[in-house]
């Protein structure tokens, strides 16, 4: 009745164990996975992932473009301190002083100086005019054409770039090549040495060749590598494509970086204000930014089901954990119940009898005897049992000594069957020794094996119902001595063999749990075992008895 209130009792605990960790942290964890689950969901849904990276992109692009700007006015403007300034040179040094431009800054097609007052000068590359019968037509044309659209315009774009910050106007175009159609841009910009009332005015045309080989390639990769520098991940690759006026892209690439490859790019950006007519294009190398939202999304699932593992194995090791803890709690309390028992019935006993002799009633000298004898076996077995509980806290402590001595084995487990021979007998146990007479001495405790050979034996006089048998050996096996205690009794599950030498275990058989006992007897026998650098071994059926083996070795630890 007591044992089946125990496992009610048990039961509510466990039950009680698992509510808690449900409400207190399986519940809140399970949300906070759900949320998350839910969240990822939607990103993958609404595609933010891929919409962050365009974004990205789109201020990357805006970026890069400025900085495109920025070199192509620096060049510009280097070139515009160098033109000749109506007023001071004479026309020959003009010739002079344009033709020299051509020569020092290949990256330049044509350079043209006008003054309201003396004309245009207009000059080009020789060497492409000889080669190119399309750069000399074009020569041709844009000189006459020049000369007459600023005789009549000049003065209007000369006071329009003289309100602005940066004093250039630039105009794009395609042109006709020996290598096909090139895009081409042209900067009209205002002399600086000239005064405020003349109008005159410099212009100079960036090469299409100079353009496609040198600057945009140069200028990408320099975009790209300091991308790469500044923020990692995935390397970039860019492109400039020629597009018309509407946004439609013909993709032909104008430049692009070597690592461009296929495909089209992820996002574009038209170019204004000096490359008007171009768009920058950008994409990810290998890769694409669907595939890293959809890796991102796969990543995130994984993290998370990565978590909830975590979690889950957390909860199952908690619960493991606490339930060992409350285990544990309730054997603590069995075996203070159970030593308070086993320390009371001794007790009892010798007082009983020790007061019996005082009062002189038993004037029988055998049964005097008797009387004294059961005393002293009363007191021996109380001695035992607070020896085990002694031993046991000094080994919870860590303050457990052994004196290892050299001693005859055989002697030694000789004397202690005797000491125990009576009980064994008046038990009614059929008992057998067998004691190798050739054993060498070894180094023991002699106290501490004579301790856990006595506590086998009580186990083996405890936990035999029907069948009464004990039988103890010693012998030599090999560089080890053998010391067995063989019983006929209820015997030991194989699920339990591996628990029995833990401390304050006690197998579920019903003899165990209605026989009184501290669970420290067979926990001490491994210890003690293993402290002669030995190891202690069960073999056991249920209903036919069980033998264990302590194996020490012949050279013991000093």
């Amino acid at each position: 009745m007591i044992s089946r209130k125990k496992k009610l009792l048990s039961r509510d605990n466990r039950l009680r164990l698992m509510l808690t960790l449900g409400l207190a942290v399986l519940l809140p964890a399970l949300a906070l996975i759900f949320v998350n689950y839910h969240h990822v969901k939607s990103i993958e849904r609404d595609k933010k992932i891929e919409a962050l990276i365009h974004r990205d992109f789109q201020q990357m692009l805006a970026i890069s473009e400025k900085k495109i700007n920025q070199k192509a006015y620096a060049m510009a403007d280097e070139a515009r301190y160098h033109f000749p300034t109506p007023g001071i040179e004479s026309d020959e040094e003009w010739d002079k002083i344009l033709a020299s431009l051509l020569s020092k800054n290949p990256w330049l097609s044509h350079v043209f100086l006008f003054d309201k007052e003396k004309g245009l000068r207009f000059h080009s590359q020789p060497q492409q005019m000889e080669e190119d019968k399309y750069f000399l037509k074009e020569h041709e044309m844009l000189k006459g054409a020049y000369g007459g659209w600023l005789s009549m315009e000049a003065h209007s774009l000369v006071e329009g770039m003289r309100k602005k910050s940066r004093p250039f106007n630039f105009y794009t175009n395609h042109v006709k090549r020996n290598t096909g159609e090139e895009y081409q841009t042209t900067a009209f910009f205002l002399l600086p040495r000239v005064s405020g009332d003349r109008v005159a005015m410099g212009g100079l045309c960036f090469e299409p060749g100079y353009l496609r080989k040198t600057f945009f390639p140069e200028v990408l990769e320099e975009l790209v590598t300091e991308k790469l520098r500044d923020e990692g991940g995935n390397r970039l690759a860019m492109v400039v494509y020629s597009a018309d006026y509407d946004g439609k892209y013909d993709h032909k690439p104008v430049a692009m970086t070597a690592e461009w490859g296929d495909g089209k790019p992820e996002v574009i950006h038209n170019l204004d204000d000096i490359f008007h007519g171009l768009s920058l294009g950008i994409k990810f190398q290998g890769t694409s930014a669907n595939e890293i939202g959809r890796r991102w999304v796969l990543q995130s699932f994984l993290i998370l089901g990565g978590l909830s593992l975590v979690m889950i194995t957390g909860l199952v090791l908690a619960y493991r954990s606490v339930s060992k803890e409350m285990a544990l709690a309730r054997l603590k309390s069995d075996f203070v119940s159970n030593v308070s028992h086993e320390l009371r019935t001794p007790l009892s006993l010798i007082r009983l009898y020790a007061e019996t002799l005082e009062l002189g009633r038993i004037t029988v000298q055998e049964k005097k005897e008797e009387y004294y004898r059961i005393i002293r076996k009363e007191s021996e077995r109380l001695t035992a049992l607070i020896n085990n509980i002694l031993d046991f806290s000094r080994i919870e402590a860590g303050r457990k000594e052994y004196d290892f001595r050299e001693t005859d084995i055989g002697e030694l487990v000789r004397n202690t069957l005797d000491a125990y021979r009576y009980q064994i007998e008046q038990q009614g146990f059929a008992f057998e020794q067998n004691i190798d007479p050739s054993l060498p001495t070894v180094r023991v405790d002699r106290e501490a094996i004579a301790r856990a050979l006595v506590n086998l034996i009580n186990n083996a006089l405890k936990y035999s119902a029907s069948e009464k048998f004990l039988a103890v050996k010693l012998y030599r096996a090999g560089q080890a001595l053998k010391l067995e205690v063989v019983d006929h009794g209820i015997g030991i599950t194989r699920r339990e063999q591996a628990k029995i030498f833990e401390k304050f275990y006690r197998t579920g058989d019903p003899l165990v749990h209605n026989t009184k006992g501290s669970g420290l007897g067979l926990s001490l026998v491994r210890h003690i075992t293993q402290a002669h650098g030995g190891d202690v071994e069960v073999e056991s059926t249920p209903g036919k008895g069980s033998k264990f083996t302590l194996s020490l070795p012949l050279a013991a630890p000093a």
